[in-house]
């Protein structure tokens, strides 16, 4: 009971210790969390940090603390020169299934105050490789997909997409997910991949940072490792379709609701045949019993123009969106597309085809 109400209470400490800027700290860590991914049930896992002491003057290790007994901390124990690189190794003893995330107190003669570092991953009986391929290259690594869409999410929901990467490389790599928005979290499992072997990149939407309805846009990209340079070639495409939520309507204001009719969702606008643009229109008619407001108007690609002479519909009103096509421009989209949000509860959002020969 007492040495767990003491791991408890240092845990605890640990965590707010953790909250000590780094200005504070004499030392640094390349990356202060590592992730080491799938391990095996009963196999020790151990996971190095590069450490730099950015000091100008010789420093020495004084104290390690960990959050559990299960970790256990290799780190020099002699003087570590000023401006040298060092390294610490931490080994977690895989005795527990599930995830893992333990925090490690590194002490030094110059501070009081410990750097943190923290070791994550999932301990499993069996570990499972992704079997499918790598068809596209973002830099020197090979990916499955090179964009993410998160499609109808709402208000608070913390969607999670993954990206596979093959180290093509014949060396460890660290890789980063770089340039990301605050509305995004990515993270690489595990944190060093090995010449030859795969991890996976989770890419992590809140909703709760994203304050518009309808279509966000962004590009992210996938660097080797820390500090490397973004590049075309390293490009990520995420989008995110937010949608008003109409969960809290009574059955009566449902059936009083509007409802949006399309004479189409594919627009085919035919072959360009030396012409730089092709137009086309859509009809759009209120059927429901209230008031129909498009909200947002938007384009998935580059390439469209489009016009829309009345947003809000009585009952019963129409409407006219006119789309015109670039031929120059949309050479370079994939997949041009319409984006409408609605006050529509049965469809919120609309997506048109636009399609050209």
């Amino acid at each position: 009971m007492k040495n767990n109400l003491y791991r408890k209470v240092f845990a605890a400490s640990l965590l707010c210790l953790s909250c000590v800027t780094a200005s504070a700290q004499r030392i640094e860590a390349k990356n202060q969390v590592l992730n080491v991914g799938q391990v095996m049930f009963r196999q020790p896992v151990v996971a190095e940090y590069e450490l730099h002491n950015k000091s100008n003057h010789d420093i020495s290790i004084t104290n390690v603390r960990t959050s559990c007994g299960c970790t256990t901390v290799d780190y020099p124990e002699g003087f570590i020169h000023g401006a040298s690189d060092f390294t610490v190794r931490a080994t977690y003893d895989a005795k527990t299934m599930g995830h893992f995330e333990k925090q490690i107190g590194i002490y030094t003669s110059d501070s009081d105050q410990p750097l943190m570092l923290t070791l994550k991953g999932i301990v499993v009986d069996e570990v499972i490789d992704f079997t499918g391929d790598y068809p596209l290259a973002l830099g020197d690594l090979l990916v499955d997909i090179n964009s993410v869409e998160f499609d109808d999410v709402n208000q608070g929901d913390r969607p999670v997409a993954k990206i596979h990467i093959l180290n093509n490389t014949d060396q460890t790599v660290q890789p980063i997910v770089m340039h990301t928005p605050d509305y995004i979290q990515a993270e690489v499992s595990p944190s060093k991949i090995r010449a030859g072997r795969s991890g996976v990149a989770l890419i992590t939407l809140d909703t709760r940072k994203i304050n518009d309805f309808g279509l966000t846009q962004t590009t992210v990209y996938l660097g080797r490792q820390p500090g490397d340079r973004v590049a075309p070639n390293k490009q990520i495409d995420i989008s995110a379709v937010l949608l008003p939520s109409f969960n809290d309507l009574t059955e009566t204001q449902l059936h009083l609701a509007p409802h949006i009719q399309l004479s189409t969702t594919t627009l085919n606008l035919g072959p360009f045949n030396g012409k730089k643009k092709l137009k086309g229109e859509i009809e759009i008619q209120n059927t429901g019993k209230s008031q129909l407001d498009i909200t947002k108007l938007q384009m998935f690609t580059m390439g469209l123009q489009v016009s829309l002479n009345k947003s809000k519909l009585a009952p019963g009103e129409y409407a006219k969106l006119k789309i015109t096509a670039t031929e120059r421009d949309l050479r370079l989209a994939r997949s041009p597309r319409v984006l409408m949000i609605t006050n529509d509860p049965e469809q919120p959002k609309v997506v048109i085809e636009v399609k050209t020969e």
